[in-house]
């Protein structure tokens, strides 16, 4: 079932999420309406508080970065196939140089800015089975799961930017939030006047 996403302005995309547990109701479900509902938007990354869900939980799969012509072909190899299910995780390292990548959200759509991240990140996990992992990734992998991970700890991309940047795309944040926008996905507006 593809469910609306939460936009920026919501207050749950903003609360550090909580942690669960292996007998967490219908998470099997909840999964597969997150990977259904990521990729009816065109997304690559999906965390649990854009369906207003303040849980530490979210989804990723890189497979549409693979056919980026721009991207090197070491780069494709490595995103094609990775699809994985972090729940509970802890980024426990983040190091190497900081570079930029412009980064979009589902949240905050029509909206993308360059956003710095360390290169590799050290990250523990438990994947949908409850198993427990301790894995290192680099490049773009570790930026897509940096990004989703930002999202369990209540920031967004947005809280990354340089004052003026966030100044000059404050209108545009504030018309996401009124629903003054038109995305090819549901969303779920917080600010949306009702009867519209």
């Amino acid at each position: 079932m593809i469910l609306p996403i939460v936009a920026y302005g919501d207050p749950v995309l903003k609360k550090k999420a909580k942690e669960i547990t292996k007998d967490y109701p219908k998470l099997s479900e909840l999964l597969e309406n997150m990977f259904e509902t990521m990729y009816n938007a065109y997304g690559v990354g999906l965390a649990a508080p854009q369906i207003g869900l303040p849980i530490r939980l979210f989804l990723v799969d890189t497979e549409p970065f693979a056919d980026d012509e721009e991207l090197s072909e070491e780069d494709r190899k490595e995103l094609q196939g990775f699809k994985k299910v972090f729940i509970n995780a802890t980024i426990q390292e983040e190091t190497g140089e900081e570079w930029a990548f412009t980064e979009g959200c589902l949240s905050i759509p029509e909206v993308r800015e360059d956003v710095f991240r360390k290169e590799t990140i050290k990250i523990n996990y438990f994947d949908q089975n409850f198993k427990e992992h301790t894995e290192i990734y680099s490049g773009l992998a570790a930026r897509v799961i940096q990004h989703e991970y930002d999202h369990i700890e209540g920031v967004l991309f947005t809280d990354k930017l340089s004052s003026l940047k966030k100044r000059l795309i404050k209108g545009k944040l504030t018309n996401i939030s009124k629903g003054k926008i038109h995305p090819e996905y549901r969303m779920r507006f917080p600010l949306a006047k009702k009867g519209r």
